[in-house]
């Protein structure tokens, strides 16, 4: 195991720039997520840590040695890609030994590893099975037990998962998190889906346009976003957000919507009366309160555990989840009030907390 440093890294194709400037500290053991939409830059990010990207400029540290100029198979990681990237003329016990047999490593040792990975992912008796005689989650498996076998300082998951079903997507992240939780190597792990950031990770780094907006644990992401961004990215149901400017009664604060709504504050910064702000609420932390302001129904999605209800206020459309039963219809009026206390105001024209 080992720690990963990457240090102000930047890629450009030609003038181009990809990343701007990332730096991620790693720790030794810890399991992180990068995570961002499509073209984000995760992937590129990662394909440099394993030396299938030359990096323009920064470093790239694993453990005490910087890797920039290192040849991939030289820096000891093992790579989980999103297709499996299986040999389909070789059985399962075949394809996870692969990799010892190209370093001649003796019979014994390469037995006694590929039987004990086969044994932590279950694949003990499929050993003699061919790729093509496997569903998607057990290739996965193989694939992971191919980069167990190398015993590697730090293994590298790209979008593992996004081939899979829903279902089986559920099953298999809840084995990689117990299997990181087992072996404890550094890992490093690509998704745009913020549930499996969510779930698995240690630490998240979000990444949008070639930039870190944010990272930290997964809760201190979700309950304290640094910027409207990442306040949209991580949660499911989407946080929502309604334009608005800082108000004042009696001292207390508060922010003015559309057609006058008012939503609750618990403080606001000195000075901001009349400062136009972007007010988020998450679907979760919507009430339905006599004193709160007036929404149309639009959409009512029951799911067995609680409803989802898009309801709209203006012109903006807001999710609200309930887990208590109510017999919402479409076109009906409810009146709606947000949380002061987990509520979260981002500045209307950069976009960062305030």
């Amino acid at each position: 195991m080992a720690s990963v440093e990457i240090r102000d890294v930047r890629k450009a194709f030609g003038p181009v720039e990809i990343l701007h400037g990332v730096s991620v500290p790693i720790s030794d053991g810890e399991f992180v997520v990068l995570v961002g939409p499509s073209g984000c830059g995760k992937s590129t990010l990662l394909r440099m840590i394993a030396g299938l990207e030359n990096i323009t400029s920064g470093t790239i540290s694993i453990g005490d040695r910087v890797v920039n100029h290192v040849h991939p198979k030289e820096r000891d990681i093992a790579m989980v890609f999103q297709n499996y990237a299986l040999y389909p003329h070789m059985t399962v016990g075949d394809n996870m030994a692969f990799s010892l047999k190209l370093r001649d490593a003796p019979k014994d040792v390469i037995k006694e590893r590929v039987d004990k990975a086969a044994g932590i992912l279950g694949l003990d008796k499929l050993l003699d099975r061919y790729p093509r005689q496997l569903s998607g989650g057990q290739r996965q498996r193989v694939a992971m037990g191919r980069a167990i076998v190398r015993d590697p300082q730090v293994f590298l998951f790209d979008e593992p998962l996004s081939n899979l079903d829903a279902k089986l997507r559920v099953a298999m992240r809840t084995e990689i998190k117990e299997l990181h939780q087992r072996l404890k190597t550094t890992t490093v792990y690509v998704t745009h889906d913020q549930i499996e950031a969510m779930t698995m990770a240690d630490k998240i780094v979000v990444m949008h346009d070639g930039i870190v907006e944010q990272m930290g644990a997964p809760l201190e992401l979700y309950d304290r976003p640094s910027n409207v961004f990442v306040a949209g990215f991580i949660g499911s149901p989407a946080m929502n957000f309604i334009e608005g400017h800082i108000k004042s009664d009696g001292g207390k604060p508060y922010a003015e919507a559309a057609g006058k709504a008012r939503l609750p504050l618990v403080s606001a910064p000195a000075g901001s009366d009349g400062r136009p702000v972007i007010y988020g609420t998450r679907p979760e932390h919507l009430d339905i309160a006599d004193d709160g302001f007036e929404a149309e129904v639009v959409v009512v999605e029951p799911t067995g555990s609680e409803t989802q209800v898009v309801a709209r206020l203006g012109d903006r459309d807001l999710i609200g989840v309930f887990r208590e039963r109510h017999e919402f219809k479409p076109g009906q009026k409810i009146r709606l009030k947000p949380r002061a206390d987990v509520a979260h105001v981002f500045d209307k024209q950069t976009g960062q907390r305030l």
